[in-house]
């Protein structure tokens, strides 16, 4: 019996040394850029994986977690939480010779998605960052595929708005 549950927990150990890293970027995305929220989030999804490894290990261990990772998001979005509260304007960011625009684009784009609502960011985060088909982002949610399609394309307008608005602010 030990020996059976160690083979078990052994893969699953693999996949998260292997995941690791995908996963916790994909959380962050979620919680809006909230590193302390993703390592929460993502450790609950993990459990949540552990206990039905032998079930998913050879099918889909990785859609199994986004999909808990995507509604865990959107549900605990919907918390009332008496933390920190966001700001209005993020400060400046200290430029050293050694970063890159491209880390600063991230933060830009991490920030206007944390403006998104959970279920846009979620379907925005999981078509075009994680590169879902559409159906896929749909079971990932729980809703039908035109909804799904729906959040992505408001959620995808509203990230150029924002990010036009930064560019150009108006007045």
């Amino acid at each position: 019996m030990e020996q059976a549950k160690a083979e078990g927990t052994d893969g699953f150990d693999g996949f998260v040394a292997a995941r690791w890293s995908a996963l916790f970027h994909l959380a962050r995305l979620l919680c809006a850029g909230d590193r302390h929220r993703a390592e929460d989030l993502l450790q609950e999804a993990l459990v949540k994986l552990w206990f039905v490894w032998p079930k998913v290990a050879d099918e889909a261990p990785e859609a199994y977690v986004r999909k808990i990772l995507a509604r865990a998001a959107a549900r605990s979005a919907r918390r009332r939480w008496w933390g920190e509260r966001p700001v209005e304007a993020l400060p400046d960011l200290a430029h050293t010779g050694d970063e890159s625009a491209a880390v600063v684009e991230r933060s830009r784009l991490e920030a206007a998605l944390a403006q998104l609502p959970p279920r846009q960011r979620a379907a925005v985060v999981l078509r075009y960052y994680q590169d879902l088909p559409e159906k896929q982002v749909a079971e990932v949610l729980g809703c039908p595929l035109g909804t799904a399609r729906s959040h992505a394309s408001r959620g995808v307008a509203r990230l150029r708005q924002i990010l036009a608005d930064v560019i150009e602010p108006v007045g």
